[in-house]
């Protein structure tokens, strides 16, 4: 070898020398990226909301939000994104990058209804997230302004068909499990109700409360100090069972309209992409927190029941529901272009 040689030219072929180099290189990122899984979460945690604040879907997401705040050892913020349905804020989360840093609190409107009733999403419910787990099963309840002229569902059914089209219902959007329940009391009772949409549960509770609106039926959780504070009159449940916190309301089909159920649910997810560790890392961390009996009682006070379950369990119950909702939102017509 000359002194102005290279040295693979002789003694290591240049091939040889690229192909070792290369090796090196990947040896070295691969400590590195399993560093940065290992350590997740190492910054604050966004959890998008698509409704405004003070709903059943914000107060869900709070209270999950402070559990995996303390138990991730990082901050979990809370961001409302209302509008269109949900369609606004599960939009956003879908675009969101793929690291974990950005969690949704999905819901039935969001995941199963509105790919029915929307002729066009700005997201894909199925391929733009990763179903973490379903967090809470919650009964609607549909609950009246105290001065309005029925306290019964069989005195609202009189009424709304002595009155074609002058009791209003409000909801949190269009789409929403809370309009869905109305248009099924409307098909199967055989009464025509006038829909008010809102941005968000909050919105509409309040007008309800000031009588703008007849009835609703809300989120069992963001109506149920009022039921309790007698500012809201509860006619009924949605759900097929009566519920704990209020055992003495009947069912809807128990008070005269057979064959109806509407029951809410709230999952978390994060963006399509994101690294299993760190997919695996939450659902552990969401899981354990829906078995805290701290958590089991602060849903409970509110009507919800506590449900996790892993993603591959979320992401069957959620095709269900899609297939079920798209049935119910055929039979309604509700329609949103």
């Amino acid at each position: 070898m000359t002194a102005t040689q290279p040295f693979f030219t002789t003694t290591f072929p240049r091939r040889a020398w690229l192909a070792a180099a290369a090796a090196l290189s990947v040896a070295a990122l691969a400590p590195t990226t399993a560093s940065a899984q290992a350590a997740y979460p190492g910054k604050p945690i966004t959890l998008i909301v698509p409704f405004s604040a003070g709903g059943t879907t914000d107060i869900l997401a709070r209270v999950m939000g402070q559990y995996l705040g303390t138990e991730l050892g990082q901050p979990v913020v809370v961001d409302n994104r209302a509008g269109a349905g949900g369609n606004i804020g599960a939009q956003a989360a879908s675009r969101a990058p793929a690291d974990g840093y950005t969690l949704f609190m999905g819901t039935v409107g969001t995941h199963a209804i509105n790919a029915s009733l929307y002729s066009k999403l700005p997201y894909d419910p199925v391929k733009d997230f990763v179903p973490l787990s379903r967090v809470a099963m919650v009964p609607n309840l549909l609950v009246a302004n105290p001065q309005q002229p029925f306290k019964t569902v069989p005195q609202l059914i009189t009424y709304a068909k002595a009155h074609p089209g002058a009791v209003t219902f409000g909801s949190s959007g269009s789409g929403s499990s809370i309009h869905l329940s109305g248009e099924l009391f409307k098909s199967l009772a055989k009464v025509d109700m006038q829909h008010v949409p809102y941005r968000g549960s909050a919105p509409a509770v309040a007008d309800l409360l000031g009588n703008q609106i007849a009835v609703m039926f809300d989120n069992m959780p963001s109506a149920i100090a009022h039921v309790r504070a007698g500012k809201l009159v509860p006619l009924a449940v949605t759900s097929a069972k009566r519920s704990p916190e209020l055992p003495d309301v009947p069912t809807i089909a128990e008070a005269g309209v057979p064959g109806y159920e509407a029951t809410s649910w709230f999952g978390l997810y994060t963006t399509a992409g994101t690294p299993p560790a760190v997919v695996t890392r939450l659902n552990a961390a969401i899981v354990k927190g829906l078995n805290d009996p701290a958590v089991v009682k602060k849903f409970a006070e509110q009507g919800a029941e506590a449900h996790p379950e892993s993603p591959e369990q979320f992401a069957a119950f959620m095709r269900s529901e899609t297939a079920k909702w798209a049935e119910v939102v055929k039979a309604s017509g509700a329609r949103v272009d």
